[in-house]
């Protein structure tokens, strides 16, 4: 067993392990940590806790101590230093007439490389605009193009439901979620309605997903053949919430559908739900 803790270095940001070093931390202290961009000072977003090496996919790098004062005070400068890049930056790309939106910026703990993060839509020839922000804070310069979900990770805002986004706030990963997760839980495939701020699918429609998979195995699809106490007939209109099904009986085509649970049919011929291609070409470009 390692003790762990988790450390995060941005608000909405990814949740990382590193082995607490027999050092003992409570939610909200600062850390000093070595990672892949160097010296890092990172808050403690989930406490001491023991975890089996099994689970492990690699060697932890250790914490190296917890954060001074100074360490916080410097933290809190990096991040006065980096709204004035900010402005800086932003005036640089005017300046060069450059089709690129700056989203974010941030200091690496010791200063040594600032790195930009902004969206495009293709690629940008961004040397010049390089070239000019080095010789302005003389220090490395990285610039890094990022996508819309991770736009709306970094600058956060309410999702339709009234809430901060998920990824803004306690999500550490993006989910894969596709439009045919939209249609087996019977929404509309209407982009404004299952999209979020970003423009990409809302990321909440994985959250039900499984429920959903569980409902659409013991339910009868729209399309089924069942057997009823009324006679056999073709499933119209489904309910996996409520289980209750419309359907059109065979020997009685004519009259209104028959209202029947699911529980109390059996099923002869299960349908399938499948996106059209018509309606992936609609929705090209939101996932």
């Amino acid at each position: 067993m390692i003790e762990t803790v988790g450390i995060k270095f941005k608000d909405g940001g990814k949740i990382y392990d590193f082995d607490a070093n027999e050092i003992k931390f409570k939610k909200g202290d600062y850390a000093i940590v070595e990672t892949v961009r160097g010296t890092e000072c990172g808050i403690v977003a989930k406490e001491n806790r023991k975890i089996s090496e099994d689970n492990i996919n690699k060697p932890l790098k250790k914490v190296i101590r917890a954060a001074s004062a100074e360490d916080v005070k410097t933290l809190e400068e990096n991040k006065k230093k980096e709204k004035e890049a900010f402005r800086v930056c932003e005036e640089k790309i005017a300046e060069h007439h450059l089709e690129m939106n700056l989203v974010d910026v941030e200091y690496t703990f010791d200063r040594s490389k600032i790195l930009f993060y902004f969206t495009a839509d293709g690629r940008i020839d961004f040397r010049e605009l390089v070239k000019d922000l080095a010789f302005v804070f003389r220090t490395r310069i990285e610039l890094r193009q990022i996508g819309v979900r991770d736009e709306s990770r970094m600058v956060g805002g309410f999702g339709m439901c009234g809430r901060p986004f998920c990824c803004n706030t306690f999500l550490n990963d993006f989910q894969p979620v596709s439009i045919k997760m939209a249609k087996e839980q019977g929404l509309s495939l209407n982009p404004t309605k299952i999209s979020g701020t970003c423009g990409r699918l809302m990321c909440c429609l994985k959250y039900e997903q499984e429920t959903y998979e569980h409902l659409l195995r013991v339910t009868p699809k729209v399309g089924a053949i069942v057997e009823t106490a009324e006679g056999r007939g073709k499933v119209i209109e489904a309910n996996l919430i409520t289980g209750m099904l419309k359907v059109a009986l065979d020997r009685r085509p004519d009259a209104a559908p028959l209202s029947v649970h699911r529980h109390n049919v059996k099923t002869l011929k299960d349908a399938s739900i499948r996106v059209e291609k018509e309606e992936l070409e609609a929705l090209k470009g939101i996932e």
